[in-house]
Formats: C-alpha cells, structure tokens, sequence
C-alpha cells in the first residue's frame, strides 16, 4: 500500500486548508483511514480517523474546526482544515487501516504563521 498526502502549505493564523491523501491498493473501504500528525520535538498524535463502519473520531484540539472525510471509489482521505491556529502546524501524515499495524504516507507539512 502506498499512502501520498498533498495539499500542505504555509497559510496565516485563521485561514484555511484541505489535505488529501491517495492510496493505491484494493479494498480501500474496509480499513480506517485517518490523519495524524507530528511537530518537531512531539510526539506522532492522532488529529481523525474515520472508521470503515462510518464512526468519526476527533483529537479534541480540532473538534469543531477539522473535518475528515473519505471517497471509497476513489481511495481518498480529506482533511478539511478551517480556523488554523499556530499550535496546528505540524506534519500531517495519513494512516491506513491503525496504529500498530497500518501503513503510513510520508506526509505532508502545514504551517500556520501568527
């Protein structure tokens, strides 16, 4: 499996933006999908992941402002990025099927100036 993220950049405290993350392989609908992401010096946290049976989770963080998003038939995970904040800049890398045993992309970087 291979995971690719796009859509990173560098974008001013309040704005806006939208990641994508493409994956190759079969059967894309059964796994989770999610976006985690990594400052320098953190540790990897979890930001969403939607579940295979519909189920959405949210870092407590970016409830109300992200919003993860997938399209089976076309093996894509969104994150839609609203009201960024300078805490949020990180490397957003993309999770397929969990933690402990799932792929992950290379990611991608976002930043947010003050």
């Amino acid at each position: 499996v291979q995971l690719v993220e796009s859509g990173g950049g560098l974008v001013q405290a309040g704005g806006s933006l939208r990641l994508s993350c493409a994956a190759s392989g079969s059967d894309f609908h059964i796994y989770s999908m999610g976006w985690h992401r990594q400052a320098p010096g953190k540790q990897r946290e979890l930001v969403a992941v939607f579940f295979a049976n519909g189920e959405i989770e949210y870092a407590d963080s970016v409830k109300g402002r992200f919003t993860i998003s997938r399209d089976d038939a076309k093996n894509m995970v969104y994150l839609q990025m609203t009201n960024l904040r300078p805490e949020d800049t990180a490397r957003y890398i993309c999770n397929q099927g969990g933690v402990r045993l799932g792929s992950w992309g290379q990611g991608t970087q976002v930043t947010v100036s003050s």
